[in-house]
């Protein structure tokens, strides 16, 4: 009985292990320095680098791949933050534009109810209230359309300042990660001098 508990315990415990090595396996095939997002190829940089105590060594040539991807990413987040700015300004005019039609509707609606209760619209003679629920549904489109403008308006900006938000975010951590591989290499160059010196003295 003990001998059949250990050997269940033991197939367990393979069966967990290698279903950890698999998933392990599958994630680093995942990672591509040429493909996905930046933070895929920054994780497979880190890891395919090769390690040195507490530090990475990096190869030149993944940097400038990361670099170039980075700057591309970087590129279409500009793109899109100006396509987007682009459609703000169309519909902030048109917003004007509604709003200038609306008070000039309104103008006109004014006038009309101080008029005689027969009244002529695009020269058809109908009663005061027909003609004020007519004026006043022209009124009602216009409205909505504003408030359908200003909508996406706002939409737009709230986009417009989360791309900012992005984009200022994306160029910091690719500021603060170059800074620490600078720093990597830097350490890694001391101490090489420091061994080379060392054998030399030797």
């Amino acid at each position: 009985m003990k001998t059949f508990k250990t050997l269940l315990l033991t197939a367990f415990t393979v069966l967990c292990f290698s279903t950890s090595f698999a998933q392990q396996a599958d994630e680093e095939e995942k990672l591509s320095l040429n493909s996905g997002t930046i933070n895929n190829q920054f994780e497979f940089v880190i890891r395919r680098s090769n390690s040195w105590q507490d530090y990475k060594t990096v190869k030149k040539t993944w940097l400038y791949a990361l670099k170039a991807h980075t700057i591309d990413s970087l590129k279409a987040v500009h793109k899109d933050l100006n396509e987007t700015q682009a459609i703000v300004d169309v519909q902030a005019k048109e917003i004007e534009d509604l709003k200038i039609n609306l008070s000039s509707t309104k103008t006109e609606l004014g006038d009309t109810i101080v008029e005689k209760d027969s009244m002529k619209l695009f020269g058809i003679p109908m009663t005061k209230p027909n003609y004020s629920l007519i004026l006043w549904s022209i009124v009602g489109v216009l409205s909505a359309l504003l408030l359908f403008f200003i909508y996406k308006f706002k939409n737009s900006n709230s986009t417009t300042k989360q791309a900012k938000q992005t984009l200022a975010e994306t160029e910091e951590e690719f500021e603060e990660h170059r800074r620490n591989a600078l720093e990597r290499e830097q350490k890694v160059r001391r101490q090489l001098q420091d061994m080379i010196n060392e054998q030399k003295k030797a």
